[in-house]
């Protein structure tokens, strides 16, 4: 067994190791640019270089990298080694600050939206000294943004940083008018539930979809699904937990703090969660997560599926971002502490909240849209499209009472008793949990349940900070010029909780009343990606990231073109892995196992002509009558593609492939779904989904 407090961290250059390491001068003045944002002087950097070289090479490390993350949804790095030559034909190892602060990949080849043309290529790399470097394959990985030669923001860091820089600056505000003056920085910080599947490597290699596409185009349903509940939270396998067990000690080699890991609802399917942390370092951590579950997987003979719906007929995969705010002095803002009726602090920042969530429901479901994801909200498994808040009975009773005027009484502790002598009592919850709803008050946080699986979660705080800053600027301008705060205060979330109120619903987001419900209190439903992402450059939304300086009209609509361009790409990928699968290996298949029945039923007919009719040939007549569909839908599939090329504009394109591409895979998967259940397994081109779901 590992000692956990020895190996946590062993493999970054963390807070512990520079205090160890560097010059008291150099340590403070790099703590300064961490905490307080000073800059960074070369000689600091250059003595921070030299240490954090020393220490890489004493750790195996040979290269140094420039770990960023462009807008391909995973991180990228070019890898340099530490090496120079000498006057003697040798060589030394060395950094400089330079090569720690700025590096030069070329950025033609990154997603850019029409930033970049393909001939301008330079690009710059610049250190973020607030996520520590760590050590991955013998190099030395250093965080860092991504931009432009003309300044352009290439990457989803540095929005994310900006957006954090913004809250914490309104939130003081707010604080300051409330007489907190030790309070010098608020961090938004967060926890990122990870689900995912582990299904067989042999098996993986046989399904050109999930190779191609990581999600499965055909597969008829198992006879046995998750209806039984019984993998959740079930006893783990041995192979899985072998993985889970490398996976967690290499996680917290990396200083991430995987704290909770289990089964999932779905066979096959798992969650890992970690401790919170600022939603920088959150996110770095989260991508780390994800590379680091794929490659160990291959070590086990595994394959870890990060697609939000792998498999059609079980539940998908969300990543649950589990967000508060939080005080460099150690308070939690969103904690409602023993009497939230009389806490005005933490009402004015749930206020704020609500407010943003009601006032910007289609930012939040762009953050959240992908092709992938498209697939599996609205399901049973996840919430719907339609943004909701679940505050819980509790909080809610104290928002009608601020609303009303009227006195609070908090609700007396329930004790549980199970009647069973040997089992303490214990005390109940004031409120249940909604695990229906969007985006879910937890106690002490909002879990934002929408996510998907392998969303970089940068996006999403990038936009869950920016448009409660945006909020909290207005409240600091009204609070700072009255003078009863604490009236203004209770006047200001009376007012907010009265215009917003719709937002919440603590019941069902499944049924269909809530649907209606829901259009009748004017909450959008935004389906798919291609419905809500032309309102990312509305006016109000251009203004809005503009005033706070998060992106630039120009970056907005980068962001807006990448994404529906992607949309677009993934679902014509999707499309061509499909028709391939159908016309080299399941038309084949068919056709193949047809002419054995034909054989049979002549073999049949010939030892006794009176039996004109068997099962033989009643087989035959339905699998040729399917055959024949199918290639038709095939053909229809064919021409969708086709059309597609037609059109220039993207969020046509996007749509034309959401209408018109999707729907006739759709078609094309529910013959051949029909074929395969009526097919000799033997004869089946891919590995079914029982053989998926049940191998490990």
């Amino acid at each position: 067994m590992p000692n956990v407090p020895e190996i946590f961290g062993s493999l970054v250059f963390n807070d512990a190791t520079m205090k160890e390491r560097l010059p008291k001068d150099t340590y403070k003045a790099l703590k300064k640019t961490i905490e307080e944002g000073k800059s960074l002087d070369l000689n600091v950097a250059n003595v921070v270089a030299h240490s954090m070289k020393e220490w890489a090479i004493e750790n195996g490390a040979t290269h140094f990298t420039h770990w960023f993350q462009p807008m391909t949804g995973v991180t990228a790095e070019k890898h340099d080694g530490f090496i120079s030559p000498t006057n003697d034909g040798k060589v030394i190892m060395s950094f400089s600050g330079k090569e720690l602060i700025k590096g030069e990949p070329d950025a033609s080849s990154f997603p850019s939206g029409g930033i970049r043309a393909t001939f301008e290529a330079r690009g710059y790399t610049a250190w973020d000294p607030t996520s520590y470097a760590f050590i991955k394959d013998g190099s030395l990985c250093i965080p860092t943004a991504f931009c432009s030669y003309t300044g352009e923001i290439l990457d989803k860091k540095t929005p994310l940083l900006r957006s954090m820089e913004v809250m914490s600056k309104q939130a003081v505000r707010v604080l300051r008018v409330f007489g907190d003056t030790t309070t010098t920085r608020v961090n938004t910080t967060v926890g990122a539930e990870q689900e995912y599947f582990l299904i067989d490597k042999s098996v993986y290699k046989q399904r050109k979809d999930l190779i191609y596409c990581g999600r499965t185009l055909f597969g008829a349903r198992p006879p046995k699904g998750q209806e039984l509940d019984d993998h959740y939270f079930g006893s783990i396998k041995p192979r899985v937990s072998a993985y889970m067990k490398e996976l967690d000690e290499e996680l917290w080699k990396h200083g991430i703090l995987s704290k909770t890991k289990h089964n999932e609802v779905a066979p096959a399917q798992h969650e890992l969660a970690p401790v919170f942390d600022t939603s920088n370092i959150a996110t770095d951590h989260n991508q780390l997560t994800m590379e680091l579950m794929k490659r160990i997987a291959e070590k086990h003979g595994l394959v870890c599926l990060l697609h939000e719906k792998p498999f059609a007929g079980v539940n998908g995969s969300g990543k649950h971002n589990n967000w508060a705010i939080s005080t460099n002095t150690g308070k939690n803002l969103l904690d409602p502490s023993k009497n939230p009726r009389e806490n005005t602090l933490f009402l004015v920042f749930l206020a704020a909240v609500v407010r943003a969530v009601d006032e910007h429901q289609d930012l939040l479901r762009i953050a959240v849209a992908s092709a992938g994801n498209d697939h599996r909200l609205g399901a049973n498994e996840a919430p719907p499209a339609i943004l909701s808040m679940y505050l819980g009975d509790d909080l809610t009773e104290v928002l009608k009472s601020v609303i009303s005027g009227e006195n609070y009484e908090r609700k007396s502790k329930v004790v549980m008793d199970t009647n069973v002598d040997a089992i303490p009592n214990f005390t109940k919850d004031t409120s249940d949990r909604n695990r229906t709803s969007p985006f879910a008050f937890t106690g002490n946080k909002f879990e934002f349940r929408m996510l998907g699986s392998s969303e970089n979660i940068g996006c999403t705080n990038t936009i869950l900070n920016t448009i409660v800053a945006d909020v909290l600027a207005d409240f600091a301008d009204e609070l700072e010029k009255a003078e009863d705060v604490k009236a203004a205060a209770e006047e200001l979330v009376k007012k907010t909780i009265t215009e917003h109120k719709r937002i919440i619903f603590n019941g069902d987001n499944y049924s269909d009343e809530w649907v209606a419900e829901a259009e009748r209190r004017g909450l959008k439903n935004y389906r798919t990606l291609p419905d809500v992402m032309p309102l990312y450059c509305s006016k109000e939304n251009v203004e809005l990231f503009s005033k706070h300086g998060i992106y630039s009209e120009v970056e907005l609509r980068s962001r807006s073109e990448i994404l529906l361009e992607n949309y677009s790409k993934l679902l014509n990928i999707e499309a061509l892995t499909a028709l391939d699968m159908a016309k080299k290996d399941i038309i084949p298949a068919v056709a193949s196992y047809i002419r054995e029945l034909a054989e049979a039923a002549n073999l049949i007919q010939s030892v006794d002509p009176e039996l004109a009719v068997s099962p033989e040939t009643e087989l035959v007549k339905k699998l040729s009558n399917l055959l024949l569909c199918f290639t038709k839908k095939i053909d229809a599939l064919d021409k969708a593609v086709m059309g597609a090329k037609e059109i220039e504009d993207y969020a046509e394109n996007a749509m034309y492939y959401k209408d018109n591409v999707l729907s006739a895979m759709q078609e094309l998967r529910a013959v051949a779904d029909e074929m395969e259940s009526n097919m000799s397994a033997k004869l089946w081109p891919y590995p079914s989904y029982g053989t998926m779901l049940f191998s490990v």
